[in-house]
């Protein structure tokens, strides 16, 4: 084990540990009908440079919120410690209804809610079961930093009845000291994209590296934009852009370069996953992402995103109605992201105009021409030997593909030669390769 794990292991223990005594001291005095307070019990202290510390110090969190903190962290670290609420109430042969608890399909243990909560922190005063409440509200960092929140079973039940549920995010963080990356999921249906690339191996036309150039002063600058008062009434909240143009023109790896020189994770939104056939589950679905990457500067690419940013139609039942309420989900969401959105399409007229409105960016990712073509298979040829037959020049003159039909010709010409087992590329290899792009996109060229 780790130094850093063997710290974190440390101010857990100590912090339910904490807990286990106030949980105590509740049960004690609520029966014998005594007062209780929380305050009265001070909780540990830890290193200022570990998980936890770092954690109340940032947030400012208050005794109150502790327990709340801790409580979200005990059914995953020691379910053990809440077995005390599963005694019965013997006048009515049942359990007491002031701890609350939720059942959970294929788990033993008890599972904290609101009313369990309440309980703790408040007894019976009605006046602290109010200072509870508001640890959930959304200007509260529990919320607005997506760290617990209640999970409510079903739309009809009340507030206090929603299981106390912690991030998988501060779950790892608290309990492994670890820093987190989400992986794909059917909670985050997004993957990670990296590149090794730079914008030295981009072939992009001027006017796309003029649009981009702003993106790049943007990020560079976005700290200051929000800390600076004048700056913040100046622009809007966060910043998005279109990218639009046929497959393989560079609209992704753009983005990937982007994310990596400014070191931000770029999260590729798998929308197939997101979109729901079910009403409000789509808006619950883009709800979950948007509140992951909330105060992350992740990058957020949607890709293909003409599938939920289509144009509104007219409403003529009430699919239509459901289909536009999605759309004007979406442009309120993204309005309200505080971070860099991208939005690629190959179909540029079929994006709802009140989302054109909102784009500080619209760059059209045209296919190359002649002299960029020549560019691009100069750079992809280069880490390779080319035969005495082999003319870029001629290649990027007669073949108008785009830059990723370029790699994957590539590609198939070094497999062909070393297929035949050659280490020399030659003519043939290449002009097979780009006939296989084009019969791809059900176009013919001569050879």
């Amino acid at each position: 084990m780790s130094e850093n794990q063997q710290d974190t292991s440390s101010c857990l223990r100590k912090e339910l540990d904490w807990l286990s005594v106030v949980l105590d001291l509740r049960m004690h005095t609520y029966f014998e009908d005594r007062p209780f307070d929380v305050l009265g019990v001070p909780p540990p202290e830890h290193p200022l440079e570990s998980q936890y510390e770092r954690l109340i110090r940032s947030f400012n969190l208050d005794v109150f919120d502790r327990v709340v903190l801790a409580m979200a962290l005990v059914p995953h670290v020691a379910p053990q410690m809440f077995d005390r609420f599963f005694i019965q109430n013997k006048s009515i042969s049942r359990s007491f209804s002031e701890f609350g608890g939720a059942d959970a399909p294929h788990h033993k243990g008890f599972f904290p809610t609101g009313e369990t909560l309440c309980f703790v922190l408040a007894g019976r005063d009605i006046s602290a079961r109010i200072e509870v409440q508001r640890r959930f509200s959304e200007r509260h960092p529990f919320r607005s930093h997506n760290i617990l929140w209640l999970h409510p079973a079903a739309v009809s039940d009340i507030f206090w009845t929603g299981k106390l549920a912690i991030s998988e995010e501060w779950l790892s963080r608290l309990t492994t000291g670890e820093e987190w990356e989400p992986g794909y999921s059917p909670t985050f249906p997004a993957a990670k994209l990296e590149t090794p690339l730079g914008w030295d191996d981009l072939v992009l036309h001027p006017k796309i590296m003029e649009e981009v150039r702003h993106m790049r002063t943007w990020m560079a600058h976005q700290e200051e934009i929000r800390t600076d008062a004048s700056l913040r009434r100046a622009f809007r909240k966060g910043y998005r852009a279109l990218f639009y143009g046929p497959p393989g023109t560079g609209k992704t790896l753009t983005v990937s370069v982007l994310g990596r020189e400014h070191g931000r994770p770029v999260y590729r939104i798998d929308l197939s996953q997101l979109v729901s056939k079910y009403i409000g589950e789509t808006e619950k679905n883009l709800s979950t992402v948007f509140r992951m990457a909330e105060h992350k500067d992740w990058i957020l690419f949607f890709d293909e995103a003409e599938s939920l940013f289509s144009k509104r139609t007219e409403v003529s039942d009430a699919k239509d109605r459901y289909a536009n309420q999605e759309t004007s989900y979406l442009l309120q969401r993204i309005e309200q992201f505080d971070g860099l959105v991208i939005l690629a399409t190959n179909l540029k007229p079929n994006i709802d105009r009140a989302f054109i409105r909102r784009f500080q960016s619209i760059v059209h990712f045209a296919m190359p021409d002649a002299r960029e073509r020549e560019l691009i298979w100069r750079g992809q040829l280069a880490p390779f030997e080319l035969a005495s037959d082999v003319d870029i020049r001629v290649v990027a003159r007669d073949y108008e593909v785009s830059g990723g039909a370029i790699t994957n010709a590539v590609q198939f010409a070094w497999l062909s030669a070393r297929g035949r087992g050659s280490s020399q590329i030659h003519r043939d290899d290449i002009i097979h390769g780009v006939v296989r792009e084009l019969g791809k996109e059900g176009k013919t060229s001569k050879q």
